[in-house]
């Protein structure tokens, strides 16, 4: 088991060229999209949400909008993934439906609704603030879904660089509820791996007894 994680950390790479005759299974991307929907979230909230693009001429029309990078157009599958906004409110009453899903007294819920409350005042506060608390979510989500994909011989590459807004707007988003947090192509590798060039282990992790 350990094995086959670190190999499929050293299979993944931020592909840059897919190869467009090449379309990954529907198994295969269930798989992926089911790993980032397990993922872990902050107070449980799964603030996100996963669009899936296989039409060729939106992934088309988005690619100027993401700096004209190739793997927009030439991957199997486009997931851009949205951070949500107006489901973490309290007020939405969303947040009392995730923490009512596990079963407990009153008084529990009531204790949980006001500590969340409590803890994210400031965080709450403002649509922008929302935006940067739960996009930093989304990246627990999306490493779990490349890493998946890299363990089943599928490449993938998270992409920031693109206009927020013209994304946002091409795909008609009522930015209220979610915004665009990352661009994430699926599909099969067109070239050989570039070499994994990464800091050394001790230069990076620092033991404290």
């Amino acid at each position: 088991m350990k094995k086959t994680f670190e190999e499929a950390m050293d299979f993944r790479h931020a592909c840059k060229l897919f190869d467009d005759t090449k379309t990954v299974s529907d198994e295969d991307i269930r798989f992926i999209l089911e790993v980032g929907r397990k993922s872990p979230s902050s107070f449980g909230m799964e603030a996100w949400k996963f669009l899936v693009i296989t039409n060729e001429e939106l992934k088309a029309k988005l690619k100027p909008a993401c700096w004209d990078q190739a793997q927009i157009t030439s991957c199997s599958h486009l997931v851009v993934v949205l951070a949500g906004i107006e489901s973490v409110k309290v007020e939405s009453g969303e947040v009392k439906k995730r923490f009512a899903r596990r079963e407990m007294p009153q008084e529990s819920l009531d204790f949980y609704m006001q500590l969340y409350a409590d803890h994210l005042k400031e965080t709450l506060s403002t649509d922008e603030n929302i935006y940067a608390w739960t996009a930093k979510q989304t990246a627990i989500a999306v490493a779990n879904m490349m890493t998946a994909g890299a363990s089943i011989g599928i490449d993938s590459c998270p992409i920031e660089g693109y206009d927020k807004k013209q994304v946002e707007e091409i795909l008609q988003l009522d930015t209220t509820k979610f915004q665009l947090a990352m661009v994430l192509p699926f599909g099969y590798r067109l070239n050989a791996q570039s070499q994994q060039i990464r800091l050394p282990f001790d230069e990076v992790v620092e033991f404290i007894k």
